[in-house]
């Protein structure tokens, strides 16, 4: 498949009709089958559009399957090398070979065809960012400053609550901000995660108390099933005022630049696991589908370790 390179473009590109359903049939499964998120098939989506404009200007035509079963490990080591010119992070290209590939694998399981050159290029190595928790105090004395710092208590109480989520159940903000009273049951709330799956997370007193204050305190009437965080003017409640409040809560308490509602998670995980939390159990609390995602806390918690040793040994 001797061809001449050409710059990257994102635009112009030709593909058959055959290979538009096949996308269009791809991207179908995606949503009723793997049940991905929304934003990341739209990802997905992005980089097989992006590779296929790259074809397009790299074969100098439209692009159709008999050209896909031509291509070889140069090809797409080529079109890796296009993005990166284009200033794309390791991480971003990862996520591009990724979607590729979970095309190419949709196409060799309808048995249309199989591409080994995937097998070949290796994915972009990524550097292992380390979660940032906060300190036990700084994550409970959150909700407490939150009261202070904001004058109607229905709304305190509300990002309290949200925040007693993220940090006592270890809940991303968009989970939080979804739950419903239906999925309330005593000292038990039933979470939908990423890809709609269903998770049961154990409320500690703390966090019921906040819920059950914002309850009390909410004016708006709002259906069992229908999010219980609301807004100002009744609507659902949007992520960023809860990134806002941290925003604040970082000025009157001191914090550090990484205190995020997500930042919140993490030091749910770690300060579990710190305190002899099970890995498993921990990876069931935060929803991980793969243990290893949930083991980037044992480094987490190794470096603390190490921390202190440096700090407090002798002979340091």
């Amino acid at each position: 498949m001797a061809r001449t390179l050409a710059p990257m473009t994102d635009t112009g590109f030709s593909i058959s009709g055959a290979l538009r359903t096949h996308i269009a049939g791809w991207q179908r499964e995606l949503a009723s089958i793997r049940r991905l998120a929304a934003k990341t098939r739209e990802a997905y989506g992005r980089d097989v559009d992006q590779f296929m404009a790259f074809l397009s200007t790299h074969i100098g035509g439209t692009v159709d399957l008999d050209d896909l079963k031509l291509l070889r490990p140069a090809d797409l080591r080529a079109f890796l090398a296009a993005r990166r010119r284009n200033d794309l992070s390791s991480r971003s290209l990862a996520r591009a070979l990724s979607g590729i590939k979970s095309f190419f694998t949709y196409l060799e399981r309808e048995g249309i065809m199989a591409l080994e050159a995937l097998s070949v290029v290796r994915t972009p190595k990524l550097p292992r960012g380390l979660p940032k928790p906060l300190s036990a105090s700084e994550a409970t004395g959150a909700g407490r400053t939150t009261h202070e710092i904001e004058d109607r208590p229905w709304v305190a109480a509300r990002d309290a609550a949200a925040i007693a989520l993220c940090y006592g159940a270890g809940l991303r903000i968009s989970e939080a901000l979804a739950v419903t009273r239906s999925q309330l049951d005593g000292t038990t709330l039933r979470v939908i995660g990423k890809g709609n799956k269903v998770r049961l997370v154990p409320l500690i007193a703390a966090v019921r108390s906040a819920i059950d204050a914002y309850l009390e305190l909410c004016p708006f009437t709002v259906a069992a099933t229908e999010p219980m965080f609301r807004g100002v003017r009744g609507g659902p409640l949007s992520p960023r005022l809860i990134q806002l409040r941290l925003e604040q809560l970082r000025g009157a308490m001191g914090l550090p630049a990484s205190a995020t509602p997500h930042a919140l998670r993490h030091s749910f995980a770690t300060h579990l696991l710190a305190r002899g939390g099970d890995l498993r159990a921990i990876q069931e609390l935060l929803g991980h589908a793969s243990l290893s995602t949930t083991q980037i806390y044992t480094h987490v918690d190794g470096e603390r370790l190490v921390e202190a040793y440096r700090a407090a040994h002798p002979r340091r």
